[in-house]
């Protein structure tokens, strides 16, 4: 059998248990296995799976993954999501369209602590939705605001997105996290210039503006306090070099822990909740990387991504378009595949073909742009249809809503995002000015 023809059956096998519904560490995994077992046989492939989980797991940076999604899920049950929205209400509220804009900085509030973008959606919606459907807003545009919202969770430090792509391709994690402030601070003002354009534009779809509403007070500056210090201690600390990524998520989820017990909000079931949640989400990702680490080393024994690399750079394309098209091929992969089946899938098949062009910049600084541009178009796969987990989680949250409206109301979003996408693609230095800084 050719190298392509057993790539072709690789993929194939995976794509076809994915029909089935197959969960897709399991479809990885059995797709990797076909692969290697086909090309070494069955005591290769045995001792290959006898020390590969060692070896992945045993790194002590991995261990930042369920910090931080411990930190989120103390985040979420410790009330602090209700405490956001208040606080950005009264900030936002008086503007047309408001407290849509209210949602989207309370998910980019809320994405700063949790890293999720699963997590921001499901949490923001439960507050800002029912507040949102008083007030007359739209099942379109309320849906369609807080689905693109959650996006936010990921763009965002402490991306969980942006330490796994870290750890795949060997960068700084405190470098990726600022090279993110920027552009999720670019994203969360698009999303609200989306919403200002929207509401005039589409009559209908929200309020008037309330003159007479309340705006900030005592009350709700003093919610989201706690917040900024966790934020400015975590960060604060990383950047300093007073600890190292790893500790700092440790610190920020003793840090919100400690913050929903003196809220009253932590009792003894959530706390369990929280650490059963970690471990079943960190179960899930530590599942799809060995299933991914299988499934790349059967293709790398097929030398097909080597290939690949040698005739992409045969071609003679421009380091730009080579970059365009792995991106519009991550929109298309991410109709069918979640974001981090295919950055563990495809980043070892892509980042070495990345490295390998010029694009008059450090490597390093390579590294780290080409993770932001992938980041962008994780965030675009999880809102655009036909799948758009964000909008599945929103959608099933709001009952009276049809899943045709949410689709619609993720339209103005996607467009945001498609023109920041190309400002980050055609202007590297956005990105990676604050990485500069770090030393």
């Amino acid at each position: 059998m050719s190298s392509l023809s057993l790539t072709l059956l690789i993929f194939g096998s995976m794509l076809a248990l994915m029909a089935l519904r197959v969960p897709i560490a399991v479809s990885m995994f059995a797709a990797g296995s076909i692969g290697y077992v086909t090309q070494t046989g069955w005591p290769p492939f045995a001792s290959f799976l006898n020390t590969q989980a060692f070896a992945r797991f045993a790194g002590y940076d991995l261990s930042v993954i369920p910090l931080f999604i411990l930190m989120g899920h103390f985040a979420t049950k410790g009330g602090i999501s209700k405490s956001l929205f208040e606080f950005a209400a009264g900030v936002m509220g008086r503007f047309r369209g408001g407290l849509a804009m209210a949602s989207l900085l309370a998910c980019a509030a809320f994405g700063a602590i949790s890293g999720s973008s699963v997590a921001t959606a499901a949490t923001i919606t439960g507050v800002a939705l029912p507040e949102m459907q008083r007030h007359g807003y739209s099942g379109r545009l309320a849906t369609g605001t807080l689905a693109a919202g959650g996006t936010l969770g990921i763009q965002l430090p402490p991306s969980i997105v942006l330490v796994i792509y870290a750890i795949l391709t060997e960068q700084n994690i405190s470098k990726l996290f600022a090279a993110a402030i920027i552009p999720g601070i670019i994203a969360m003002c698009g999303y609200m210039i989306a919403v200002a354009i929207y509401v005039r534009v589409v009559p209908g779809h929200a309020p008037e503006v309330e003159e007479h509403r309340e705006g900030l007070t005592l009350r709700s500056i003093a919610g989201v306090a706690p917040i900024v210090v966790i934020f400015g201690l975590v960060f604060g600390g990383i950047y300093g070099g007073f600890f190292t990524p790893t500790e700092g998520a440790a610190v920020g989820a003793a840090s919100t822990f400690l913050t929903a017990l003196l809220k009253g909000e932590m009792t003894l079931a959530k706390f369990k909740a929280c650490f059963y949640g970690t471990a079943v989400s960190a179960a899930m990702i530590f599942l799809i990387f060995i299933g991914a680490d299988l499934m790349n080393s059967a293709l790398a024994l097929t030398q097909v991504p080597n290939q690949l690399a040698a005739v992409v750079g045969s071609w003679g394309l421009s380091p730009l378009v080579v970059v365009v098209a792995i991106l519009l091929f991550y929109v298309l992969l991410g109709a069918v595949m979640d974001e981090l089946s295919m950055l563990l899938l495809t980043i070892p098949i892509f980042f070495p073909m990345v490295m390998s062009l010029d694009f008059g910049m450090a490597k390093e600084s390579v590294a780290i742009w080409f993770g932001i541009m992938v980041l962008m178009t994780v965030g675009f796969g999880l809102i655009a249809p036909p799948v758009g987990l964000n909008v599945y989680i929103v959608n099933g949250l709001a009952k009276n809503v049809p899943m045709g409206e949410t689709y619609r109301g993720v339209m103005p979003f996607l467009i945001s995002d498609v023109f920041r996408t190309l400002l980050f693609l055609f202007f590297p230095i956005i990105p990676l000015w604050l990485v500069g800084f770090i030393k």
